[in-house]
């Protein structure tokens, strides 16, 4: 797959919050319906992400929008605590959230995955424990599982860590 992944723009927007509920109805209908519930990943936090410089959009070789996602360098507030496991290392890392597919080509999330990697060797994620397609890519990409980490909501997440 070819791709290109640059910040997203404000102009941006109304595609990639399409996406978002693309990939809620996705969710919905791949046995994940505890996840981004009620509207998540809001268009306010997407417009934080993109004033932070964290939003991000893919776009195929044709230039066409079909994918989104955040990455965050620096610690994460809801990954100091992990229960039930340890991070692979104390290492400066980035985090990956809010991975979306518009669903017009496979392998975007992978994209992601590996852009990120240009950016930063080690990297955390987490996922909820319903979402299959999400563990089998960090499977498939060989991230580790290291525990079980909660959101500032309480929601419990697996977490995985790869570092190169």
């Amino acid at each position: 797959m070819t791709t290109n992944i640059r910040l997203t723009s404000y102009s941006d927007l109304p595609l990639v919050m399409e996406i978002y509920a693309t990939a809620r109805e996705f969710m919905h209908n791949t046995g994940n319906i505890n996840q981004w519930v009620n509207g998540y990943p809001s268009q306010k936090l997407i417009e934080a992400d993109i004033d932070a410089g964290h939003s991000f959009v893919v776009e195929n070789n044709n230039g066409k929008i079909i994918g989104v996602f955040s990455f965050i360098i620096g610690e994460d507030p809801t990954y100091t605590k992990i229960y039930d496991g340890e991070w692979l290392n104390a290492d400066e890392y980035g985090t990956i959230h809010r991975i979306a597919s518009s669903g017009i080509e496979k392998g975007v999330g992978e994209a992601c995955i590996k852009w990120s990697f240009t950016q930063l060797s080690n990297i955390r994620v987490d996922t909820h424990r319903d979402n299959k397609p999400m563990q089998n890519i960090l499977s498939k990409l060989d991230f580790k599982y290291c525990g079980i980490i909660y959101l500032l909501d309480g929601a419990e997440r697996f977490a995985y860590q790869k570092a190169l």
